[in-house]
Protein backbone atom coordinates (compact mmCIF):
# COMPACT_ATOMS: atom_id res chain seq x y z
CA UNK A 1 0.00 0.00 0.00
CA UNK A 2 1.23 3.51 -0.79
CA UNK A 3 2.24 5.54 2.25
CA UNK A 4 0.35 8.56 3.51
CA UNK A 5 1.00 11.95 1.95
CA UNK A 6 2.59 14.29 4.53
CA UNK A 7 0.24 17.03 5.70
CA UNK A 8 3.09 19.54 5.31
CA UNK A 9 3.30 18.73 1.60
CA UNK A 10 -0.44 19.22 1.15
CA UNK A 11 -0.25 22.59 2.89
CA UNK A 12 2.72 23.47 0.70
CA UNK A 13 1.02 22.79 -2.64
CA UNK A 14 -2.06 24.72 -1.53
CA UNK A 15 0.25 27.64 -0.78
CA UNK A 16 2.06 27.36 -4.14
CA UNK A 17 -0.98 26.83 -6.39
CA UNK A 18 -3.01 29.76 -7.68
CA UNK A 19 -6.69 28.86 -7.53
CA UNK A 20 -7.43 31.33 -10.33
CA UNK A 21 -5.20 29.35 -12.71
CA UNK A 22 -6.63 26.02 -11.54
CA UNK A 23 -10.25 27.07 -12.02
CA UNK A 24 -9.58 29.02 -15.22
CA UNK A 25 -8.07 25.91 -16.84
CA UNK A 26 -11.50 24.29 -16.58
CA UNK A 27 -13.97 27.20 -16.36
CA UNK A 28 -13.28 30.42 -18.22
CA UNK A 29 -13.14 33.26 -15.69
CA UNK A 30 -13.64 36.97 -16.20
CA UNK A 31 -12.04 39.60 -14.02
CA UNK A 32 -14.43 41.29 -11.58
CA UNK A 33 -12.44 43.76 -9.52
CA UNK A 34 -8.81 43.90 -8.48
CA UNK A 35 -8.39 40.37 -7.11
CA UNK A 36 -11.69 38.67 -7.91
CA UNK A 37 -12.91 36.68 -10.88
CA UNK A 38 -16.32 35.34 -11.83
CA UNK A 39 -18.08 32.89 -14.14
CA UNK A 40 -21.32 31.00 -14.45
CA UNK A 41 -21.16 28.28 -11.83
CA UNK A 42 -19.89 24.93 -13.14
CA UNK A 43 -21.82 23.10 -10.40
CA UNK A 44 -25.31 24.26 -11.32
CA UNK A 45 -26.78 25.81 -14.45
CA UNK A 46 -27.24 29.55 -14.41
CA UNK A 47 -27.37 32.42 -16.89
CA UNK A 48 -26.09 35.18 -14.62
CA UNK A 49 -22.63 34.57 -13.07
CA UNK A 50 -22.74 34.01 -9.32
CA UNK A 51 -19.55 31.93 -9.06
CA UNK A 52 -16.61 33.95 -7.72
CA UNK A 53 -12.93 33.14 -7.26
CA UNK A 54 -10.77 35.23 -4.95
CA UNK A 55 -7.06 35.46 -5.72
CA UNK A 56 -6.42 37.00 -2.29
CA UNK A 57 -8.31 34.37 -0.30
CA UNK A 58 -7.46 31.49 -2.69
CA UNK A 59 -11.09 30.47 -2.36
CA UNK A 60 -14.11 30.00 -4.63
CA UNK A 61 -17.74 30.50 -3.70
CA UNK A 62 -21.04 30.33 -5.57
CA UNK A 63 -23.76 32.58 -4.19
CA UNK A 64 -26.34 30.57 -6.13
CA UNK A 65 -25.77 26.98 -5.00
CA UNK A 66 -23.36 27.45 -2.09
CA UNK A 67 -20.45 25.49 -3.61
CA UNK A 68 -17.15 26.67 -2.11
CA UNK A 69 -13.65 25.64 -1.17
CA UNK A 70 -9.97 25.84 -2.10
CA UNK A 71 -8.06 24.49 -5.11
CA UNK A 72 -8.20 20.90 -3.86
CA UNK A 73 -11.93 21.12 -3.17
CA UNK A 74 -12.48 22.43 -6.71
CA UNK A 75 -10.55 19.57 -8.30
CA UNK A 76 -12.42 17.04 -6.18
CA UNK A 77 -15.81 18.46 -7.13
CA UNK A 78 -15.19 19.40 -10.76
CA UNK A 79 -13.04 16.44 -11.82
CA UNK A 80 -14.85 13.98 -9.50
CA UNK A 81 -11.58 13.04 -7.78
CA UNK A 82 -10.93 11.48 -4.42
CA UNK A 83 -8.86 13.61 -2.03
CA UNK A 84 -5.58 11.80 -2.73
CA UNK A 85 -6.21 11.98 -6.49
CA UNK A 86 -6.81 15.73 -6.18
CA UNK A 87 -3.54 16.15 -4.27
CA UNK A 88 -1.69 14.24 -6.98
CA UNK A 89 -3.40 16.23 -9.74
CA UNK A 90 -2.45 19.52 -8.08
CA UNK A 91 1.11 18.34 -7.49
CA UNK A 92 1.37 17.31 -11.13
CA UNK A 93 0.18 20.74 -12.26
CA UNK A 94 2.95 22.26 -10.13
CA UNK A 95 5.50 19.79 -11.48
CA UNK A 96 6.10 18.17 -8.08
CA UNK A 97 6.45 14.54 -7.03
CA UNK A 98 4.18 13.44 -4.19
CA UNK A 99 6.18 12.18 -1.19
CA UNK A 100 4.93 9.26 0.88
CA UNK A 101 5.35 8.38 4.54
CA UNK A 102 5.95 4.79 5.58
CA UNK A 103 2.79 3.17 6.96
CA UNK A 104 2.03 -0.14 8.57
CA UNK A 105 -0.88 -2.39 7.82
CA UNK A 106 -2.54 -3.48 4.62
CA UNK A 107 -5.56 -2.40 2.62
CA UNK A 108 -7.78 -4.69 0.57
CA UNK A 109 -8.64 -1.81 -1.76
CA UNK A 110 -6.16 -1.38 -4.63
CA UNK A 111 -4.76 2.12 -4.83
CA UNK A 112 -4.52 3.84 -8.22
CA UNK A 113 -2.32 6.93 -8.01
CA UNK A 114 -2.60 10.00 -10.18
CA UNK A 115 0.21 9.13 -12.57
CA UNK A 116 -1.15 5.62 -13.07
CA UNK A 117 -4.60 6.98 -13.79
CA UNK A 118 -3.17 9.58 -16.15
CA UNK A 119 -1.33 6.79 -17.96
CA UNK A 120 -4.59 4.84 -18.22
CA UNK A 121 -6.34 7.79 -19.86
CA UNK A 122 -3.44 8.06 -22.30
CA UNK A 123 -3.67 4.33 -23.01
CA UNK A 124 -7.38 4.62 -23.76
CA UNK A 125 -6.64 7.48 -26.15
CA UNK A 126 -4.02 5.36 -27.93
CA UNK A 127 -6.47 2.45 -28.22
CA UNK A 128 -9.06 4.81 -29.71
CA UNK A 129 -6.49 5.98 -32.26
CA UNK A 130 -5.66 2.35 -33.08
CA UNK A 131 -9.35 1.67 -33.77
CA UNK A 132 -9.53 4.76 -35.98
CA UNK A 133 -6.54 3.51 -37.96
CA UNK A 134 -8.33 0.20 -38.59
CA UNK A 135 -11.43 1.82 -40.11
CA UNK A 136 -9.97 2.61 -43.58
CA UNK A 137 -8.66 -0.96 -43.77
CA UNK A 138 -12.14 -2.49 -43.61
CA UNK A 139 -14.43 -2.04 -46.60
CA UNK A 140 -17.17 -3.80 -44.64
CA UNK A 141 -17.01 -1.25 -41.84
CA UNK A 142 -16.90 1.69 -44.26
CA UNK A 143 -19.89 0.30 -46.16
CA UNK A 144 -21.84 0.02 -42.92
CA UNK A 145 -21.16 3.62 -41.91
CA UNK A 146 -21.97 4.83 -45.41
CA UNK A 147 -25.22 2.87 -45.27
CA UNK A 148 -26.04 4.69 -42.01
CA UNK A 149 -25.41 7.97 -43.82
CA UNK A 150 -22.43 9.14 -41.76
CA UNK A 151 -20.06 11.66 -43.31
CA UNK A 152 -16.29 11.80 -42.80
CA UNK A 153 -16.75 14.92 -40.68
CA UNK A 154 -19.11 13.18 -38.24
CA UNK A 155 -16.93 10.06 -38.13
CA UNK A 156 -13.97 12.27 -37.25
CA UNK A 157 -15.90 14.41 -34.73
CA UNK A 158 -16.90 11.34 -32.73
CA UNK A 159 -13.59 9.51 -33.41
CA UNK A 160 -15.44 6.45 -34.67
CA UNK A 161 -13.21 3.46 -35.37
CA UNK A 162 -13.30 -0.24 -36.09
CA UNK A 163 -11.86 -3.38 -34.54
CA UNK A 164 -11.48 -6.40 -36.85
CA UNK A 165 -12.54 -9.91 -35.99
CA UNK A 166 -9.30 -10.56 -34.16
CA UNK A 167 -8.75 -11.91 -30.67
CA UNK A 168 -5.54 -10.03 -30.01
CA UNK A 169 -5.32 -6.67 -31.81
CA UNK A 170 -5.18 -4.71 -28.55
CA UNK A 171 -3.20 -7.39 -26.71
CA UNK A 172 -0.50 -7.44 -29.42
CA UNK A 173 -0.24 -3.66 -29.51
CA UNK A 174 -0.49 -2.79 -25.80
CA UNK A 175 -0.11 -6.00 -23.77
CA UNK A 176 3.49 -7.08 -24.28
CA UNK A 177 3.99 -8.23 -20.70
CA UNK A 178 2.02 -9.12 -17.59
CA UNK A 179 2.11 -5.57 -16.19
CA UNK A 180 0.76 -4.08 -19.42
CA UNK A 181 -1.93 -6.75 -19.61
CA UNK A 182 -3.02 -5.91 -16.06
CA UNK A 183 -3.54 -2.31 -17.15
CA UNK A 184 -5.73 -3.52 -20.00
CA UNK A 185 -7.69 -5.69 -17.55
CA UNK A 186 -8.26 -2.68 -15.29
CA UNK A 187 -9.75 -0.83 -18.27
CA UNK A 188 -12.00 -3.69 -19.33
CA UNK A 189 -10.24 -3.94 -22.69
CA UNK A 190 -9.21 -7.60 -22.37
CA UNK A 191 -10.55 -10.79 -20.81
CA UNK A 192 -9.08 -14.14 -19.82
CA UNK A 193 -10.32 -17.50 -21.09
CA UNK A 194 -10.82 -20.57 -18.90
CA UNK A 195 -7.45 -21.78 -20.15
CA UNK A 196 -5.81 -18.53 -19.06
CA UNK A 197 -5.39 -17.01 -22.51
CA UNK A 198 -5.76 -13.21 -22.68
CA UNK A 199 -7.97 -11.93 -25.51
CA UNK A 200 -9.59 -8.67 -26.65
CA UNK A 201 -13.00 -7.71 -25.23
CA UNK A 202 -14.12 -6.05 -28.47
CA UNK A 203 -13.98 -7.84 -31.83
CA UNK A 204 -15.56 -7.19 -35.24
CA UNK A 205 -17.29 -4.00 -34.14
CA UNK A 206 -17.72 -0.37 -35.07
CA UNK A 207 -16.11 1.39 -32.07
CA UNK A 208 -17.46 4.53 -30.39
CA UNK A 209 -15.09 6.14 -27.85
CA UNK A 210 -16.95 7.37 -24.77
CA UNK A 211 -15.49 10.63 -23.46
CA UNK A 212 -15.94 12.36 -20.14
CA UNK A 213 -16.79 16.04 -19.79
CA UNK A 214 -13.10 16.92 -20.21
CA UNK A 215 -12.81 15.00 -23.46
CA UNK A 216 -10.75 12.09 -22.11
CA UNK A 217 -11.52 8.66 -23.56
CA UNK A 218 -12.80 6.65 -20.60
CA UNK A 219 -14.59 3.69 -22.23
CA UNK A 220 -15.90 2.28 -25.51
CA UNK A 221 -19.15 1.18 -27.04
CA UNK A 222 -19.10 -1.30 -29.90
CA UNK A 223 -21.76 -2.10 -32.52
CA UNK A 224 -21.28 -5.54 -34.04
CA UNK A 225 -20.91 -5.90 -37.81
CA UNK A 226 -23.30 -8.55 -39.12
CA UNK A 227 -25.49 -10.78 -36.99
CA UNK A 228 -23.22 -11.36 -34.00
CA UNK A 229 -24.33 -10.94 -30.41
CA UNK A 230 -24.65 -8.88 -28.41
CA UNK A 231 -25.62 -6.22 -30.94
CA UNK A 232 -24.22 -3.46 -28.72
CA UNK A 233 -21.40 -4.00 -26.20
CA UNK A 234 -20.20 -1.37 -23.72
CA UNK A 235 -17.13 -1.27 -21.49
CA UNK A 236 -17.76 -2.45 -17.92
CA UNK A 237 -17.30 -0.11 -14.97
CA UNK A 238 -13.57 0.49 -14.50
CA UNK A 239 -11.15 2.83 -12.72
CA UNK A 240 -11.81 5.45 -15.43
CA UNK A 241 -15.48 4.75 -16.19
CA UNK A 242 -18.63 4.60 -14.11
CA UNK A 243 -21.54 4.01 -16.45
CA UNK A 244 -24.21 5.68 -14.35
CA UNK A 245 -22.18 8.92 -14.13
CA UNK A 246 -21.45 9.53 -17.81
CA UNK A 247 -23.37 10.60 -20.91
CA UNK A 248 -22.25 9.72 -24.42
CA UNK A 249 -21.97 12.79 -26.62
CA UNK A 250 -22.03 15.41 -23.84
CA UNK A 251 -18.46 16.49 -24.54
CA UNK A 252 -19.16 16.74 -28.27
CA UNK A 253 -22.42 18.65 -27.73
CA UNK A 254 -20.81 21.20 -25.40
CA UNK A 255 -17.92 21.63 -27.82
CA UNK A 256 -20.44 22.81 -30.44
CA UNK A 257 -22.32 25.00 -27.94
CA UNK A 258 -21.10 25.33 -24.35
CA UNK A 259 -24.44 26.80 -23.23
CA UNK A 260 -27.16 24.95 -25.17
CA UNK A 261 -30.80 25.99 -24.86
CA UNK A 262 -31.75 22.34 -24.46
CA UNK A 263 -30.30 18.84 -24.42
CA UNK A 264 -32.03 15.79 -25.83
CA UNK A 265 -31.55 12.49 -23.99
CA UNK A 266 -31.72 9.40 -26.21
CA UNK A 267 -30.92 5.78 -25.53
CA UNK A 268 -28.00 4.82 -27.81
CA UNK A 269 -24.79 6.27 -29.16
CA UNK A 270 -25.86 5.54 -32.76
CA UNK A 271 -28.85 7.83 -32.17
CA UNK A 272 -26.53 10.65 -31.01
CA UNK A 273 -24.26 10.27 -34.05
CA UNK A 274 -27.15 10.01 -36.52
CA UNK A 275 -28.79 13.14 -35.11
CA UNK A 276 -25.48 15.03 -35.36
CA UNK A 277 -25.29 14.01 -39.00
CA UNK A 278 -28.53 15.96 -39.52
CA UNK A 279 -27.18 18.97 -37.57
CA UNK A 280 -29.05 18.12 -34.36
CA UNK A 281 -26.04 18.72 -32.14
CA UNK A 282 -27.64 18.68 -28.71
CA UNK A 283 -28.27 14.96 -28.16
CA UNK A 284 -26.68 12.80 -25.47
CA UNK A 285 -27.16 9.12 -24.66
CA UNK A 286 -27.58 7.41 -21.31
CA UNK A 287 -25.48 4.42 -22.42
CA UNK A 288 -28.06 1.69 -22.12
CA UNK A 289 -29.22 2.50 -18.59
CA UNK A 290 -32.25 4.28 -17.24
CA UNK A 291 -31.21 7.92 -16.88
CA UNK A 292 -29.59 8.08 -13.44
CA UNK A 293 -29.64 10.92 -10.86
CA UNK A 294 -25.96 11.57 -11.58
CA UNK A 295 -26.65 11.89 -15.31
CA UNK A 296 -29.60 14.20 -14.68
CA UNK A 297 -27.38 16.36 -12.49
CA UNK A 298 -24.73 16.49 -15.22
CA UNK A 299 -27.30 17.60 -17.80
CA UNK A 300 -28.83 20.30 -15.62
CA UNK A 301 -25.34 21.70 -15.03
CA UNK A 302 -25.29 22.49 -18.75
CA UNK A 303 -28.84 23.55 -19.60
CA UNK A 304 -32.22 24.36 -18.07
CA UNK A 305 -34.33 22.39 -20.55
CA UNK A 306 -34.09 18.63 -20.99
CA UNK A 307 -36.16 16.49 -23.35
CA UNK A 308 -36.10 12.73 -22.79
CA UNK A 309 -36.77 10.85 -26.02
CA UNK A 310 -37.83 7.21 -25.72
CA UNK A 311 -39.51 4.48 -27.72
CA UNK A 312 -43.27 4.51 -27.36
CA UNK A 313 -43.48 0.90 -26.15
CA UNK A 314 -43.96 -0.26 -22.58
CA UNK A 315 -40.21 -0.45 -21.91
CA UNK A 316 -39.68 3.08 -23.20
CA UNK A 317 -42.40 4.51 -20.99
CA UNK A 318 -41.06 2.62 -17.98
CA UNK A 319 -37.61 4.08 -18.65
CA UNK A 320 -39.14 7.56 -18.91
CA UNK A 321 -40.86 7.13 -15.56
CA UNK A 322 -37.60 6.08 -13.90
CA UNK A 323 -35.94 9.15 -15.40
CA UNK A 324 -38.69 11.37 -13.98
CA UNK A 325 -38.32 9.88 -10.50
CA UNK A 326 -34.54 10.33 -10.62
CA UNK A 327 -34.89 13.93 -11.82
CA UNK A 328 -37.31 15.17 -9.13
CA UNK A 329 -34.65 16.25 -6.57
CA UNK A 330 -32.94 18.36 -9.26
CA UNK A 331 -36.00 20.26 -10.47
CA UNK A 332 -35.21 23.74 -9.27
CA UNK A 333 -37.52 26.52 -10.43
CA UNK A 334 -36.69 27.46 -14.01
CA UNK A 335 -35.65 23.96 -15.02
CA UNK A 336 -37.84 22.06 -17.47
CA UNK A 337 -38.09 18.34 -18.05
CA UNK A 338 -40.13 17.05 -21.00
CA UNK A 339 -40.86 13.65 -22.52
CA UNK A 340 -41.42 12.61 -26.10
CA UNK A 341 -42.23 9.11 -27.36
CA UNK A 342 -41.49 8.08 -30.93
CA UNK A 343 -43.97 6.07 -33.04
CA UNK A 344 -43.84 2.28 -32.79
CA UNK A 345 -40.80 0.79 -34.49
CA UNK A 346 -38.97 4.10 -34.71
CA UNK A 347 -35.89 5.41 -32.91
CA UNK A 348 -34.21 8.81 -33.37
CA UNK A 349 -31.81 7.35 -35.94
CA UNK A 350 -34.48 5.84 -38.20
CA UNK A 351 -36.94 8.71 -37.72
CA UNK A 352 -34.58 11.53 -38.70
CA UNK A 353 -33.20 9.59 -41.66
CA UNK A 354 -36.73 9.03 -42.93
CA UNK A 355 -38.27 12.45 -42.24
CA UNK A 356 -35.33 14.85 -41.89
CA UNK A 357 -34.29 17.45 -39.32
CA UNK A 358 -37.27 19.80 -39.60
CA UNK A 359 -39.92 17.13 -39.07
CA UNK A 360 -37.90 15.57 -36.26
CA UNK A 361 -37.65 18.89 -34.42
CA UNK A 362 -41.34 19.56 -35.08
CA UNK A 363 -42.04 16.21 -33.42
CA UNK A 364 -39.97 17.28 -30.41
CA UNK A 365 -42.27 20.29 -30.04
CA UNK A 366 -45.02 17.82 -29.11
CA UNK A 367 -43.08 16.65 -26.05
CA UNK A 368 -45.18 16.22 -22.92
CA UNK A 369 -44.52 18.54 -20.02
CA UNK A 370 -43.49 17.11 -16.69
CA UNK A 371 -46.96 17.71 -15.27
CA UNK A 372 -48.77 16.02 -18.17
CA UNK A 373 -46.54 12.96 -18.10
CA UNK A 374 -46.65 12.75 -14.29
CA UNK A 375 -50.43 12.77 -14.01
CA UNK A 376 -51.05 10.71 -17.17
CA UNK A 377 -48.86 8.01 -15.69
CA UNK A 378 -50.52 8.11 -12.26
CA UNK A 379 -54.07 8.27 -13.60
CA UNK A 380 -53.86 5.21 -15.82
CA UNK A 381 -54.56 2.95 -12.81
CA UNK A 382 -56.80 5.37 -10.88
CA UNK A 383 -60.58 5.84 -11.10
CA UNK A 384 -61.17 9.47 -10.21
CA UNK A 385 -64.93 8.99 -10.13
CA UNK A 386 -64.64 7.29 -6.74
CA UNK A 387 -63.47 8.62 -3.38
CA UNK A 388 -61.05 5.72 -3.16
CA UNK A 389 -59.58 6.68 -6.55
CA UNK A 390 -59.06 10.28 -5.46
CA UNK A 391 -57.45 9.11 -2.25
CA UNK A 392 -55.12 6.83 -4.23
CA UNK A 393 -54.11 9.65 -6.59
CA UNK A 394 -53.28 11.89 -3.64
CA UNK A 395 -51.27 9.09 -2.00
CA UNK A 396 -49.27 8.55 -5.19
CA UNK A 397 -48.75 12.18 -6.19
CA UNK A 398 -47.99 13.89 -2.87
CA UNK A 399 -44.70 12.05 -2.09
CA UNK A 400 -43.45 12.75 -5.62
CA UNK A 401 -44.31 16.45 -5.51
CA UNK A 402 -42.68 16.80 -2.10
CA UNK A 403 -39.34 15.66 -3.56
CA UNK A 404 -39.18 18.71 -5.86
CA UNK A 405 -37.04 21.58 -4.51
CA UNK A 406 -38.49 24.24 -6.83
CA UNK A 407 -41.18 26.05 -4.81
CA UNK A 408 -43.07 27.49 -7.79
CA UNK A 409 -43.09 24.14 -9.57
CA UNK A 410 -44.44 22.45 -6.44
CA UNK A 411 -47.24 25.02 -6.18
CA UNK A 412 -48.10 24.51 -9.85
CA UNK A 413 -48.28 20.72 -9.48
CA UNK A 414 -50.22 21.04 -6.23
CA UNK A 415 -52.83 23.16 -8.02
CA UNK A 416 -53.16 20.56 -10.79
CA UNK A 417 -53.58 17.84 -8.17
CA UNK A 418 -56.22 19.91 -6.34
CA UNK A 419 -58.10 20.40 -9.61
CA UNK A 420 -58.11 16.67 -10.35
CA UNK A 421 -59.26 15.88 -6.82
CA UNK A 422 -62.03 18.47 -7.06
CA UNK A 423 -60.61 20.48 -4.16
CA UNK A 424 -61.53 24.17 -4.27
CA UNK A 425 -60.40 25.33 -0.82
CA UNK A 426 -56.62 25.89 -0.88
CA UNK A 427 -56.40 24.98 2.80
CA UNK A 428 -57.57 21.45 2.03
CA UNK A 429 -54.74 20.84 -0.42
CA UNK A 430 -52.27 22.47 2.00
CA UNK A 431 -53.39 20.00 4.65
CA UNK A 432 -52.65 17.15 2.25
CA UNK A 433 -49.26 18.51 1.38
CA UNK A 434 -46.87 18.78 4.31
CA UNK A 435 -43.69 20.78 4.05
CA UNK A 436 -41.34 19.19 1.50
CA UNK A 437 -39.21 16.48 3.06
CA UNK A 438 -36.74 16.22 0.21
CA UNK A 439 -34.07 18.87 0.36
CA UNK A 440 -32.91 20.64 -2.74
CA UNK A 441 -30.28 18.82 -4.78
CA UNK A 442 -28.31 22.05 -4.41
CA UNK A 443 -26.89 22.02 -0.92
CA UNK A 444 -27.03 25.33 0.93
CA UNK A 445 -24.84 26.08 3.90
CA UNK A 446 -26.75 26.10 7.21
CA UNK A 447 -27.87 29.34 8.81
CA UNK A 448 -25.37 30.80 11.29
CA UNK A 449 -26.64 32.30 14.54
CA UNK A 450 -24.75 35.53 15.16
CA UNK A 451 -22.67 35.50 18.37
CA UNK A 452 -19.55 37.50 19.30
CA UNK A 453 -17.39 34.37 19.20
CA UNK A 454 -18.64 33.27 15.78
CA UNK A 455 -18.16 36.79 14.44
CA UNK A 456 -14.61 36.88 15.79
CA UNK A 457 -13.68 33.52 14.26
CA UNK A 458 -15.35 34.35 10.92
CA UNK A 459 -13.58 37.70 10.63
CA UNK A 460 -10.20 36.12 11.35
CA UNK A 461 -10.83 33.18 9.04
CA UNK A 462 -11.84 35.40 6.14
CA UNK A 463 -9.13 37.99 6.91
CA UNK A 464 -6.10 36.09 8.34
CA UNK A 465 -4.00 39.26 8.47
CA UNK A 466 -6.07 40.31 11.53
CA UNK A 467 -3.98 37.89 13.59
CA UNK A 468 -1.09 40.34 13.37
CA UNK A 469 -3.03 42.89 15.47
CA UNK A 470 -2.03 43.19 19.13
CA UNK A 471 -4.12 40.85 21.26
CA UNK A 472 -3.21 37.89 23.43
CA UNK A 473 -5.72 35.13 23.95
CA UNK A 474 -3.27 32.61 25.40
CA UNK A 475 -3.89 33.69 29.00
CA UNK A 476 -7.55 32.67 28.86
CA UNK A 477 -7.38 29.94 26.20
CA UNK A 478 -7.68 27.26 28.88
CA UNK A 479 -11.02 28.60 30.10
CA UNK A 480 -14.04 26.50 29.24
CA UNK A 481 -15.63 28.95 26.81
CA UNK A 482 -17.31 27.50 23.64
CA UNK A 483 -15.27 28.44 20.57
CA UNK A 484 -12.37 29.96 22.52
CA UNK A 485 -10.03 27.02 21.90
CA UNK A 486 -10.74 27.17 18.16
CA UNK A 487 -10.15 30.92 18.12
CA UNK A 488 -6.82 30.40 19.90
CA UNK A 489 -5.76 27.68 17.42
CA UNK A 490 -6.80 29.80 14.47
CA UNK A 491 -4.87 32.78 15.80
CA UNK A 492 -1.71 30.70 16.25
CA UNK A 493 -2.00 29.19 12.75
CA UNK A 494 -2.35 32.65 11.21
CA UNK A 495 0.54 34.09 13.22
CA UNK A 496 2.84 31.17 12.50
CA UNK A 497 2.09 31.37 8.76
CA UNK A 498 2.12 35.04 7.84
CA UNK A 499 0.35 35.56 4.52
CA UNK A 500 -1.76 32.41 4.85
CA UNK A 501 -5.01 32.47 2.85
CA UNK A 502 -8.51 31.28 3.62
CA UNK A 503 -8.03 28.34 1.25
CA UNK A 504 -4.85 27.30 3.06
CA UNK A 505 -6.48 27.59 6.48
CA UNK A 506 -9.30 25.24 5.50
CA UNK A 507 -6.75 22.75 4.18
CA UNK A 508 -4.78 23.00 7.44
CA UNK A 509 -7.88 21.98 9.42
CA UNK A 510 -9.18 19.33 6.98
CA UNK A 511 -10.00 16.01 8.68
CA UNK A 512 -10.19 17.67 12.11
CA UNK A 513 -13.24 18.33 14.28
CA UNK A 514 -12.82 22.05 13.59
CA UNK A 515 -13.14 21.74 9.80
CA UNK A 516 -16.93 21.77 9.54
CA UNK A 517 -17.56 24.89 11.66
CA UNK A 518 -14.75 26.69 9.84
CA UNK A 519 -16.16 25.62 6.47
CA UNK A 520 -19.55 27.05 7.44
CA UNK A 521 -18.04 30.33 8.64
CA UNK A 522 -15.84 30.62 5.53
CA UNK A 523 -18.83 31.74 3.44
CA UNK A 524 -20.88 33.40 6.18
CA UNK A 525 -21.88 36.95 5.33
CA UNK A 526 -21.08 38.80 8.56
CA UNK A 527 -22.37 42.10 7.07
CA UNK A 528 -19.32 44.10 8.23
CA UNK A 529 -18.12 46.72 5.74
CA UNK A 530 -14.54 46.15 4.60
CA UNK A 531 -13.22 49.40 6.07
CA UNK A 532 -14.73 48.51 9.45
CA UNK A 533 -13.36 44.97 9.71
CA UNK A 534 -10.24 45.71 11.79
CA UNK A 535 -12.08 48.02 14.20
CA UNK A 536 -14.99 45.60 14.59
CA UNK A 537 -12.56 42.73 15.16
CA UNK A 538 -10.73 44.44 18.04
CA UNK A 539 -13.93 45.78 19.59
CA UNK A 540 -15.56 42.35 19.43
CA UNK A 541 -12.45 40.73 20.87
CA UNK A 542 -12.31 43.18 23.79
CA UNK A 543 -16.04 42.85 24.47
CA UNK A 544 -15.85 39.07 24.43
CA UNK A 545 -12.70 39.03 26.51
CA UNK A 546 -14.33 41.24 29.17
CA UNK A 547 -17.40 38.97 29.22
CA UNK A 548 -15.33 35.82 29.66
CA UNK A 549 -13.14 37.33 32.39
CA UNK A 550 -16.17 38.70 34.26
CA UNK A 551 -17.89 35.33 34.13
CA UNK A 552 -14.80 33.56 35.45
CA UNK A 553 -14.36 36.10 38.26
CA UNK A 554 -17.97 35.55 39.32
CA UNK A 555 -17.44 31.77 39.32
CA UNK A 556 -14.33 32.03 41.51
CA UNK A 557 -15.90 34.51 43.97
CA UNK A 558 -19.01 32.31 44.27
CA UNK A 559 -16.85 29.30 44.99
CA UNK A 560 -14.82 31.25 47.55
CA UNK A 561 -18.01 32.04 49.47
CA UNK A 562 -19.08 28.42 49.78
CA UNK A 563 -15.70 26.70 49.93
CA UNK A 564 -12.16 27.98 50.03
CA UNK A 565 -10.14 28.38 46.85
CA UNK A 566 -6.90 26.49 46.44
CA UNK A 567 -3.66 28.39 45.89
CA UNK A 568 -3.84 28.15 42.07
CA UNK A 569 -7.41 29.46 42.00
CA UNK A 570 -6.51 32.34 44.35
CA UNK A 571 -3.63 33.24 42.06
CA UNK A 572 -5.93 33.07 39.03
CA UNK A 573 -8.54 35.30 40.71
CA UNK A 574 -5.89 37.85 41.68
CA UNK A 575 -4.55 37.91 38.12
CA UNK A 576 -8.02 38.34 36.62
CA UNK A 577 -8.95 41.12 39.06
CA UNK A 578 -5.66 42.89 38.35
CA UNK A 579 -6.25 42.65 34.63
CA UNK A 580 -9.78 44.04 34.99
CA UNK A 581 -8.46 46.98 37.03
CA UNK A 582 -6.02 47.84 34.23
Amino acid sequence: MAGLIPRSFINDIIAKADIVDIVNSRVKLKKAGTNNYQACCPFHHEKTPSFTVSKTKQFYHCFGCGAHGNALSFLMEYDKLEFVEAVEELANILGLDVPREETRGKSDKPYVNYQTKKDLYQLMQEIAELYQQQLPKSQLAQDYLQQRGLSKEIIQRFSIGFVPDSYDLVVRQFGHNKEEQERLFSLGMVKRSERGKVYDTFRNRIMFPIRDRRGRVIAFGGRVIGDGTPKYLNSPDTVTYHKGNELYGLYEALKINDSPEQLLVVEGYMDVVALAQFDVNYAVASLGTATTPEQINQIFRSTEQVICCYDGDRAGRAAAWRALENALPYLEDGRQLKFVFLPDGEDPDTYIRQYGKQQFEDYLQQAQSLSDFLFDHLLKDVKLATKEGKSKLAALAVPLIERIPGEMLRIYLNNILASKLGIIDPKQIEALLAQPQQKSAVQKMPEVKRTPMRLLIALLLQNPELAQLEYDVSDIASLNEPGLALFDKLTRVCRDNVGITLGQILEYFRDTEDYKPLEILSTWDHLIEEEQISTTYIETYEFLLAQIIERRIEQLIAKDRTESLDSEEKQELFKLLSGRAK
